[in-house]
């Protein structure tokens, strides 16, 4: 039933590029922290290479992730069929944080499309790819994207997300160091 690799084949590179949502989830170091799982979606993930992915880190209101990263690197991404054939892959590796000041971070927003709010990319280096068989995940109809977070940066602007950044995501919900400014 279930495949297991360490690199994404040409015929999965396709299906995750078709998926509309994504799910990330990562973890502190510390037993007693919070396990983190978010959300996401708006054409935000890329398959760079077999073995390394990244995706938008976009403004919001908690840092989890990126402080989690910056912390120890574990990270895992799953997507979900919720039309079509049922199918649940992971993602799991290391994932490293590139902000706007990094010299990689030119590289990679080429590879997508214009965003507002943008706070860094999360790169991912893949050390497993599992792909299971999803028979129990509910089938869900696509309506379509969400406008309302870039409305909310349209409304703010650079620098009162800037501000909202160093005010909102300077620490984890357990006061792990979240986004640096440079």
């Amino acid at each position: 039933m279930g495949k297991v690799s360490d690199s994404i084949s040409p015929e999965l590179r396709v299906w995750i590029e078709a998926q509309r949502m994504f799910f990330v989830a990562t973890a502190p170091t510390n037993a007693e922290g919070h396990i983190n799982c978010s959300p996401k979606g708006g054409d935000t993930f890329r398959v760079l290479n077999e073995r390394e992915a990244a995706y938008l880190d976009l403004t919001g209101s908690g840092i989890e992730t990126v402080a989690h990263l910056q912390e120890n690197g574990r990270v895992v991404v799953m997507f979900c069929a919720f039309s079509g054939p049922p199918r649940i892959v992971r993602l799991h590796g290391k994932g490293d944080v590139v902000y706007p000041t990094d010299a990689d971070f030119a590289r990679l927003i080429g590879s997508f499309p214009e965003r507002l709010g943008v706070r860094a990319i999360l790169r991912i280096r893949l050390s497993r790819v599992a792909d299971t068989c999803g028979f129990a995940v509910p089938r869900f109809d696509y309506v379509g994207e969400r406008d309302t977070l870039d409305k909310w940066c349209e409304s703010k602007g650079s620098e009162a997300l800037a501000d909202y950044r160093r005010a909102k995501n300077d620490r984890s919900i357990d006061g792990i160091p979240g986004y640096r400014e440079d």
